[in-house]
């Protein structure tokens, strides 16, 4: 039955040939053929649609060359989550990273991983941060770099311990019970978030990672304690600080969150001037009598005062109130205010510099018999208050400064839990100096005729950032970095370091700046022992380089449990004590204290660097590490070795809702990214897998907030989606083609090939330089516009006719189909960084490689510099200029039913259609091809016998070669008239000389086909 109907087709075309009516229309129409046909695609991407059964063109059907491929244009689900995972079994993900530590490499590029913290389970600020960082380190290691990126996490901390503990009460607990519990704590989230990274594609050799609890990283930490320390960079001492009562333990500036809606009970207090300043007295006389106003949010301090300071070079009133006749000492712009704060006039009585103000002493308001005086300081203000500071030295920086410089005492009222000591007094003691304690001070002001005023302020308020909770600032007996030595060496250490984006530059110079020392000691159990020895009698502290030495070695043999563990004859041996000039080992008690964990990660470079004098390329972490891990790493670095730990920095934005809102569980907005990738209990939360959550990185702005949600995961689905459809179309058109043995040499391409090449090598670059930006954003926009553009609104319409149609091995296929293998490999390597799911799947069903080979492992996008060849893109982008010409004077209608004559002077231009067309007229020209029109003539005038219904049109096209050194303008015009031709039934042009029946070309090749 096949072979008769086979027979039936040869007979009627061999009847057409003879009565020279190629293909003729006459064939029966119930004839029906049950060929198996090839696979098509449904996309947009230029499939040829089947015609109904029995019509002429069915007859034809299955000689054209549609695109066949396996590849799937859509997953979703289940299939989606079970593909991705097959990809990474197949492909070798988990062993990608060894596999490039192994090979060799000219050049290696570091990025150090900021450690996370293990403290819950993995969110939408790891996958931002971890894809970020693996998108940059995917494309190194494909461009032949190999790729140095060790993750780790950040184990010590009270947050751990305070959720490895929970309600329990931790009196009752040993330190090596709380440590114990906190390290399975942190264990246990460390697998949940490795687990996820590595379910994101995220590249590393997962048994090779970094650990702040880790023993040799401990060790490596002390070792940087150490030289600090013998550069006299790290002292003890006495000093206000940020103090958590919530958390009992000291604080440093990168610990703290500033809450901007808490409010204080803010005072305006009067302190009666007892002793009149010197500069004054023999001027201003009958001003016994008046007292020194005051304003401050935090009324607890009061009792702790020892002064009140002023600014020297402003100037300062006593004014007079007009509605009772109290004299009131305040600087002299502030008067106004006050005056509308009391709601009374206040008159001015006498005006002097605050320099004048010194040597005078004021009544202290709360404590019977006290004086304080009058002093100079430049940290005062004009823009709230008073321009008047009450000064407590124990409870404020600025007024800790004040009190070294005049040797002002410095006591503290204010216990480890944040209640009034016993030394404040009986109306005092045990209260709450955030709460009942400021009121109670209040009281006393009111009580003694000191108070003026009070109310609410509404402030920015230091708050604990694990337990949300005000801190206090209270002197404590704290170890300190000098960082105020570091600051300018640090300054000069970031000019030389990159910084994306260049806005954050001024973050971190601001907060060096703000930095004069770092409390890196904690009063906790769960971090890095301070090695360190106290004298039982004198409190002396032990400590030298032959001493913490000896704790770094016993920290790498058995971790810093051995500081509890071991006896302290272990702990500080004979021949330690010897050279330390030190007494008996029974002298001395060991330290309570751990190390601050921003000191910890901080330490991280000379830990996980593998070269003691090496930089990371980049270090790449949220806008909250300004204050914290960069600034940490930069000081620890630049104090052991003088240069930044990093060549460049990113500084990336947070992750918030699509409102813009932070992520809170409380309200319920919290997007995780366990459902994001594998979709929730509800049906409206889909499995979008993994590179659906890498997409959304990739396009985001992340400099920015990065919005996450439904419209933003759909949004990227939907891309992805768009960009199978291209790959399959790709895929499908190289069905049969072996790139390795029928590509074809550029030079025998067709020119309009030649010029995609050309284009896939500026998109290459584009790519390549977004890349190395860490604007993956920008490689997005590149590869989209590519494809709309350049593919499949120009070359992939054009080509369609010549894929389909054309005999499988002639030089014009074979010639697309070596472009359309360099577009699908470009463009397949240029998603991998980011999309590494799909790339390993296209490159599983393209052609031209081994079995078992795989993307990552064969490099990064392969051009030529032999692409661009001089005139090829005028040529082409001339005919784009007529192209467009033409198309824009049949607006809507079918460009291939039109004949179109091409009339240029002769010249550079002309020449140059000439390289696409040699013949006058031609249907099957390149020329043609790229004007897709029915036929195309090109001639040096338009002929005076146009038919009537000729559409004229002009334009102008501007030559620029050899770098502007050939600079020609030519003119053009266009006649574009309907064809008389008919529609052939196998190609669809219209090219037949009879309605029905096949074009020549069509004609040739399937009688030679059959």
């Amino acid at each position: 039955m096949l072979l008769s109907r086979v027979l039936s087709v040869r007979q009627v075309l061999a009847r057409c040939a003879r009565k020279s009516q190629p293909g003729c229309g006459l064939l029966h129409r119930t004839l029906s053929f049950s060929f198996a046909r090839p696979q098509s695609l449904n996309s947009g991407e230029g499939s040829v649609q089947p015609t109904e059964t029995g019509s002429a063109q069915s007859q034809y059907r299955d000689t054209v060359l549609l695109p066949r491929t396996e590849f799937p244009m859509k997953l979703t689900g289940q299939k989606l989550l079970d593909r991705e995972e097959q990809i990474q079994k197949e492909c070798g993900f988990a062993e990608l990273y060894s596999w490039q530590r192994e090979r060799k490499a000219k050049k290696e590029f570091c990025l150090h991983d900021g450690p996370p913290y293990a403290n819950g389970d993995p969110h939408v600020g790891h996958a931002l941060n971890k894809i970020l960082k693996d998108i940059r380190n995917r494309f190194e290691m494909l461009r032949g770099r190999q790729v140095h990126y060790i993750p780790g996490w950040d184990c010590h901390g009270l947050p751990i311990e305070l959720k490895a503990l929970g309600e329990q009460d931790t009196s009752q607990l040993s330190p090596l019970q709380i440590r114990q519990k906190a390290r399975e704590f942190a264990e246990g989230a460390i697998a949940r978030q490795r687990a996820a990274f590595q379910r994101w594609g995220v590249m590393a050799d997962w048994d090779q990672c970094y650990f702040t609890f880790d023993g040799t990283y401990e060790a490596a930490q002390l070792k940087v304690f150490l030289e600090m320390h013998n550069k006299g960079l790290v002292y003890q001492d006495y000093k206000p600080v940020y103090w958590s009562p919530s958390s009992r333990t000291a604080l440093a500036e990168a610990e703290l969150e500033y809450n901007p809606e808490h409010v204080s009970k803010a005072i305006y207090a009067t302190f009666p001037l007892v002793t009149m300043p010197p500069k004054i007295t023999s001027v201003e006389a009958g001003l016994e009598s008046f007292s020194v106003l005051v304003w401050t949010t935090q009324p607890w301090t009061i009792p702790a005062n020892q002064a009140v300071c002023f600014m020297p070079k402003a100037q300062y009133s006593v004014v007079k109130r007009e509605d009772n006749g109290q004299l009131l000492l305040m600087a002299t712009e502030r008067t106004s205010s006050m005056a509308a704060l009391l709601g009374t006039k206040l008159l001015s009585v006498a005006t002097f510099t605050g320099s004048q103000l010194e040597g005078g002493m004021c009544k202290h308001p709360t404590i019977p018999d006290k004086h304080v005086p009058l002093l100079p300081a430049n940290h005062v203000t004009m823009t709230k208050g008073t321009g008047l500071v009450h000064t407590a030295p124990a409870h404020g920086m600025d007024d800790y400064s004040v009190a070294s410089q005049f040797k002002l005492p410095v006591e503290c009222l204010v216990d480890e839990d944040g209640k009034f000591t016993e030394q404040a007094g009986p109306e005092l003691h045990s209260l709450c100096v955030m709460t009942e304690g400021s009121a109670k001070v209040i009281s006393m002001l009111k009580e003694g005729g000191a108070l003026l005023m009070e109310q609410d302020c509404v402030h920015s308020y230091p708050y604990d950032w694990r337990t949300k909770q005000p801190v206090v600032i209270r002197p404590s007996k704290q170890w300190f970095i000098n960082t105020a030595s570091l600051k300018d060496k640090a300054t000069d250490a970031l000019q030389k370091v990159r910084i994306l984006p260049e806005s954050a530059r001024g973050s971190l110079l601001a907060m060096l700046d703000r930095r004069t020392y770092w409390c890196i000691s904690r009063q906790r159990s769960w971090g890095v022992p301070i090695p360190v020895f106290y004298h039982r009698e004198s409190g002396d502290a032990l400590i030298n380089k032959h001493t913490v030495s000896h704790v770094a070695k016993l920290f790498k043999e058995k971790g810093s449990d051995c500081w509890w563990e071991l006896p302290m004859e272990t702990l500080l041996p004979a021949d330690v004590l010897k050279k330390s000039k030190a007494g008996p080992v029974t002298d001395f008690i060991r330290g309570d204290d751990v190390l601050d964990i921003w000191f910890d990660s901080g330490a991280s470079w000379a830990a996980v660097l593998e070269e003691s004098d090496s930089r990371a390329d980049a270090y790449v972490e949220g806008k909250d590490q300004i204050g914290g891990w960069f600034q940490s790493s930069l000081l620890t670095s630049v104090a052991v070795r003088n240069k930044a730990p990093y060549k460049s920095l990113v500084v990336h934005g947070f992750a918030v809702t699509e409102k813009g809102e932070k992520m809170s569980k409380s309200l319920g907005n919290v997007v995780d990214p366990d459902v994001v990738v594998n979709g929730g209990k509800d049906s409206s939360l889909p499995a979008y897998g993994a590179d659906v959550l890498r997409w959304w990185v990739a396009e985001s702005n992340v400099f920015t907030e990065v919005q996450i949600g439904p419209n933003a995961l759909n949004s990227a689905r939907d891309n992805i989606n768009k960009l199978r459809n291209t790959l399959k179309f790709l895929l499908g058109n190289l069905h049969g083609f072996d790139p390795r043995a029928q590509a074809v040499d550029p030079k025998q391409m067709h020119y309009i090939d030649q010029y995609m090449l050309h284009l896939l090598r500026e998109f290459s670059m584009k790519v390549t330089d977004g890349y190395s930006e860490f604007d993956s954003g920008r490689v997005i926009r590149t590869l989209q516009a590519f494809i709309s553009r350049d593919l499949s609104s120009f070359y992939f319409s054009i080509i369609k006719d010549r894929l389909y149609c054309d005999p499988e091995e002639s030089l014009g296929r074979r010639s697309c189909q070596t472009v359309l293998e360099e577009i699908l490999d470009g463009v397949t390597r240029c998603i991998a960084p980011i999309l590494p799911h799909l790339a390993e799947e296209v490159y599983l069903h393209a052609p031209g490689h081994e079995q078992g080979e795989t993307l990552f492992k064969s490099g990064w996008i392969k051009s030529s510099s032999v692409w661009r060849r001089p005139g090829l893109e005028e040529a082409v982008e001339g005919g784009c200029a007529i192209r467009d010409t033409f198309l824009s004077s049949i607006p809507g209608k079918n460009a291939a039913e039109y004949n179109l004559t091409i009339a240029i002077e002769p010249g550079l231009l002309f020449e140059l259609m000439e390289s696409l067309q040699e013949e006058p007229t031609s249907s099957f020209s390149q020329l043609a091809e790229l004007m897709m029109a029915a036929q195309v003539t090109l001639t040096s005038a338009l002929p005076r016998d146009l038919p009537p219904d000729t559409l004229l049109k002009h334009g102008s096209f501007l030559i620029n070669l050899e770098g502007g050194v050939i600079r020609e303008e030519t003119a053009f015009s266009i006649a574009v008239v309907p064809t008389s031709a008919s529609r052939c039934p196998r190609c669809r042009r219209y090219t037949s000389q009879v309605t029905d029946c096949l074009c020549p070309r069509c004609q040739n090749l399937v009688t030679q086909t059959q």
